[in-house]
């Protein structure tokens, strides 16, 4: 048995019902949610992030949600601290941590633990910056994928940021990010961990879902939302990591007259739909090794609420 208190992981990819589960076992488990989502540690990016309602957040309690703003950026080492912390915290108020979100290099730097990975170099990353500006992301994209074909894979071709640090890693360490990733280190929380992994049978019904959502979001104002968020932060840009978030970066392009605002939405379900795929790539690596939920049956809640049940029935046992 590990030594680090037990948690609840609930993964899947975005527009699964990972929100409305959490929330339906908060009526029946004595949890605290922690947010593992890179998009929603920003505030005032609501609509466009699905960022639990102001109810819903008050039917339990809710961590790493709204704690920085659309100019900062958060790290996985970030949220190993943070997540690490937040759970002995929750066990010492004598309840469950319940994880739930889509940032898969979130959850896996918790479970794995963080890699002794090399630190920036300037003037290597002055040069695939230049490289970039000549040959685009893509084309860096294309060249990660024959060094790391599986970083690659879980990365989108303008994904900037992410694409610059991984081959950043493979040039300075001569080993892949994947690689070094996958070794880990002794903070990992392996044991006491349960798995629920939400994870459809049918992509098109996830597709179809992510469609609707994104014209619900739309009906609820996330163009003004954006327009919002450029006016209160002048100094905001595409290239900080809050505005390559799905649906952002098209929805700026689309007010800078780029494209038509049936191009947007397109370009914006489009974004959307590559993200899941991604995130479902992520979870086939990580398997879930307690539940895989069928996300489109009719019902997800019973089968979770058996394993956790078990799970807990195990604990007090130990």
């Amino acid at each position: 048995m590990s030594d680090h208190p037990a948690a609840i992981l609930l993964m899947g990819p975005t527009a699964s019902g990972k929100t409305g589960l959490a929330l339906a076992l908060a009526e029946r488990f004595p949890v605290e949610i922690i947010s593992v989502d890179s998009a929603l540690v920003y505030r005032d990016m609501d609509i466009g992030t699905a960022k639990p309602t102001a109810a819903e957040m008050a039917q339990c309690p809710h961590h790493l949600i709204d704690i920085i703003d659309p100019t900062d950026a958060y790290s996985a080492a970030q949220f190993h601290v943070d997540a690490n912390r937040l759970i002995a915290d929750i066990h010492a108020r004598g309840k469950l941590p319940l994880l739930v979100g889509g940032t898969m290099l979130y959850f896996k730097a918790l479970t794995d633990g963080l890699s002794d990975l090399p630190q920036a170099d300037p003037a290597l990353r002055q040069q695939l910056e230049a490289d970039a500006a000549r040959l685009g992301w893509p084309a860096m994209h294309a060249r990660l994928a024959a060094l790391d074909a599986v970083t690659a894979a879980r990365l989108a071709p303008n994904d900037s940021q992410r694409i610059q640090r991984a081959l950043e890693i493979c040039l300075l360490s001569g080993e892949t990010m994947s690689a070094l990733l996958a070794r880990g280190r002794d903070d990992a929380a392996r044991g006491n961990l349960l798995r629920l992994a939400l994870n459809p049978d049918e992509r098109s019904w996830l597709h179809q879902r992510i469609a609707q959502r994104f014209h619900i979001m739309l009906e609820q104002g996330f163009l003004d939302e954006v327009s919002r968020i450029r006016e209160r932060w002048p100094q905001l840009s595409l290239e900080l990591p809050s505005m390559r978030c799905v649906g952002y970066r098209q929805a700026w392009e689309y007010q800078d007259g780029l494209y038509s605002h049936a191009e947007f939405v397109e370009r914006g379900i489009a974004a959307t739909r590559q993200l899941a795929k991604r995130q479902i790539t992520w979870l086939r690596s990580m398997a879930a090794d307690n539940l895989n939920l069928a996300a489109d049956q009719d019902d997800i809640l019973s089968p979770a609420c058996h394993a956790i049940e078990r799970w807990l029935a195990a604990q007090r046992q130990d």
